[in-house]
Formats: C-alpha cells, sequence, structure tokens
C-alpha cells in the first residue's frame, strides 16, 4: 500500500503535458502516431485527438485508441484545416505544457520525458530539440524479384533503405531569448525552427495572450506564425541535442505539393513578424541582411 501510495504521488508531482494531434485521412500512419504517444516513459499526459472532417476510417481507429486508454480525449469536428484543429485543441488543453504531434509522424519514447525533464530543470518557456527525417525508399522498376527467398520482403526492405537524417542546430543547454535569436537568424528558414512538433511550449503563455495561436489564413508555415508569435512572450530557451521526433518526408504531403508561389507570398506576410520580434529585441539592425534571406532560403528539410 505504501509503495502504491508514493508511485500515485510521484505521478502528481509531474506536470500534466496536453499531446495535441491534429488528424485528416491518416488511415495508413494514425495507429503507428498514437501508439509512439502511448507508450512514452512519460505517463502523465492528456492525448487530444483531434478528427477533422476525416472521409476515411481515422475516427473509428481513435475511437478503439480512446477506449482503450483514458488519457486520451477524442473530439470529433467538422473539416476546418489543420490551424484551426490546433488552436481548438489548445483552447480545451489543460496541461501545463503543450507538445504537438501530426498524425503522419511517431515520437522516441522519451520524448516527452526528456524535454520536460529540461523544461523544470531551467524553468524554460520553450524547449526545442533535434528530430529525425525518414525519406521512405522509392523502389526501382529494375528492382529483383521479391519472391526470391533470399531477398528480403518489400516492406522490410523498404523499412530498411528509408533515407534517415538528423537534424538540430543548437548546443544543448539554457539560453536568453537573445541568444535563441541570434541561433534562429542563422537558418530563418529551417523546420528545426519553423514547424511546432520538436517543442514543448508553457502553456499558460498561450492562454495569456490571446494573439498566440495558428494563422487560419495562412495555408503554409502556419507554425512559423505561432512560433515567432510565441517567442515574443518568451524569456527562457532550452535545446536538446538527442532527436525526439521522427518526421516521415511522405511524397504528396502539403510541403511537397504548396506551391511556389504561395510560399514567397507566406514568406513575404511573415517577413513583418520577424522584423517586429528583432526589433522588439533591439537586434533588427545587425541581423537585417539575414531577416530578408529568409525570402530565398531553402529549408533542410
Amino acid at each position: 500500500m505504501g509503495l502504491d501510495y508514493r508511485k500515485r504521488r510521484a505521478s502528481v508531482l509531474k506536470p500534466l503535458v496536453s499531446v495535441i494531434v491534429p488528424i485528416y485521412n491518416a488511415k495508413d500512419n494514425i495507429a503507428r502516431c498514437v501508439e509512439s504517444i502511448r507508450r512514452q516513459t512519460y505517463e502523465n499526459l492528456e492525448i487530444l485527438l483531434l478528427n477533422d472532417g476525416s472521409k476515411d476510417v481515422s475516427y473509428p481507429v481513435c475511437e478503439m485508441f480512446a477506449k482503450a486508454d483514458k488519457r486520451i480525449v477524442l473530439i470529433d469536428k467538422e473539416n476546418s484545416g489543420v490551424s484551426a484543429t490546433r488552436n481548438l485543441g489548445m483552447r480545451v488543453a489543460t496541461g501545463k505544457y503543450l507538445q504537438f504531434v501530426d498524425a503522419d509522424d511517431t515520437l522516441e519514447p522519451f520524448a516527452t520525458q526528456l524535454m520536460v525533464e529540461r523544461a523544470e530543470e531551467h524553468s524554460a518557456d520553450l524547449v526545442i530539440a533535434a528530430y529525425n527525417r525518414i525519406t521512405p525508399y522509392k523502389e526501382k522498376k529494375s528492382s529483383a524479384s521479391y519472391g526470391d527467398p533470399l531477398i528480403p520482403e518489400k516492406t522490410e526492405l523498404t523499412e530498411r533503405l528509408a533515407k534517415f537524417q538528423t537534424f538540430g542546430f543548437l548546443p544543448a543547454g539554457f539560453m536568453t531569448k537573445e541568444e535563441f535569436a541570434c541561433g534562429l537568424m542563422q537558418e530563418p528558414a529551417s523546420f528545426y525552427y519553423g514547424v511546432m512538433w520538436n517543442k514543448l511550449y508553457r502553456a499558460d503563455l498561450v492562454r495569456t495572450h490571446r494573439d498566440v495561436e495558428c494563422s487560419e489564413e495562412l495555408t503554409w508555415s502556419e507554425d512559423l506564425y505561432f512560433n515567432l508569435s510565441f517567442i515574443r512572450y518568451a524569456e527562457r530557451f532550452c535545446a536538446v541535442t538527442t532527436p525526439v521526433y521522427n518526421y516521415y518526408d511522405t511524397p504528396g504531403s502539403a510541403v511537397h505539393i504548396t506551391k511556389t508561389r504561395t510560399m514567397f507570398s507566406t514568406r513575404l506576410s511573415l517577413l513583418a513578424y520577424y522584423k517586429s520580434l528583432y526589433e522588439q529585441l533591439g537586434l533588427y539592425e545587425e541581423n537585417k541582411l539575414q531577416i530578408f534571406k529568409y525570402l530565398i532560403a531553402s529549408a533542410e528539410a
């Protein structure tokens, strides 16, 4: 009985993390994604699965998970896009920290625990971590027959030959807002800084400031809009060099089908947010050239 009490008390002392997962027609990957969240070594989770009007079997699959795990909150809604869905998730989240996962991707088992430990250790408003980019192997037409018993099965071979890369630009440890901003300028167009899924956010900054949200007008780079808004109010940052997230770079994703004209016009509108942030920090003049390079810079992923 004493041991059970200590276990329950240890769980209570760990801050709640709200993991927000927007889902739209993700039948091929949603089970893999949700399982990677359920199997986190950090157990004090509120798993928010937001079905954004999927037309496939994503919702029934999520229903099965919700019945199996009481930490899962399943929300079914009409389709409104990833930004509106994430915004809804943030409004209903009750955790001390916010974490985001895309339905195509997975977390490493230690991801949440590692980022929470760093956030608590340094009283960080934002923790940013390295991530893995996994590009599926594309089978060549001339490939050998998979009927040969000496050749691995097609699925196994495809998984083994996937291109695997790790990205992360900051050294491990605590940094001030100014130090973080200087690091960001080294790679202003990178996924590492721009996306939401390799980060842990202190939720009360989002709840306190209504302008910290995903832009529902943007159809591309809405993550970066959120991050630039969040950074304006954050003061303490921490970087983790261990990759915690597996981003599956699949053909047909929004990243691949976004038109060049759309990308440029979006970057042009985001340029004003970059300028405003760096003027606020008193770092604009010395970073002006690099900020404008964001318009033509290419990301690593």
